[in-house]
């Protein structure tokens, strides 16, 4: 079963796999909010994701203070904070770094590095987009991720061409 993109296929845009992966790490923590600590390799089993990679992604989310590790037998980790105090904009800022859809509209874009800048038509296209997605992920919890209705189509399954072409929409 396929779990991510084609590597063949072409894509204009994008989260990374350290981001979703992150964030299916955090909705599994969200899910056992209020009971024991979760193992990474109960989280690794349940969403199908390699124990060494969440390994690596649960680091900056303990440094975060969104999850608290507990040593032990029955040792794991859990949310430090309530799933609907716990923004998919936060985690994902926190995987990937902010939101910039282009490198002019980045944190640390230097005003003048762009030599189209005073004449560029699409930045504030841009711009709005950065916004537009920025307002979702920040307007989105890992509660309301829990609360949403599974997608249609099985886990990890990518939604093609075809599937658009015959109205199927993400």
């Amino acid at each position: 079963m396929a779990v991510g993109f084609n590597s063949q296929t072409p894509v204009a845009m994008r989260i990374s796999s350290r981001a979703h992966y992150g964030l299916r790490m955090m909705t599994e923590l969200a899910k056992a909010h209020g009971g024991p600590p979760l193992s990474l390799a109960e989280i690794a089993r349940r969403e199908h994701l390699p124990l060494a990679y969440l390994e690596q992604l649960i680091s900056p989310l303990r440094k975060a203070q969104l999850v608290e590790g507990t040593r032990g037998l029955h040792g794991g980790y859990r949310l430090r904070r309530d799933p609907e105090r716990v923004t998919v904009l936060e985690i994902v800022e926190l995987m990937e770094g902010p939101v910039a859809p282009v490198e002019c509209l980045a944190e640390d874009y230097t005003r003048g590095g762009c030599l189209r800048e005073t004449e560029c038509l699409s930045r504030p296209l841009w711009g709005r987009l950065q916004q537009a997605v920025k307002q979702v992920l920040g307007g989105t919890t890992l509660r309301d991720l829990l609360s949403e209705p599974p997608s249609p189509w099985c886990p990890g399954e990518q939604i093609g061409e075809a599937a658009v072409r015959e109205g199927v929409r993400a």
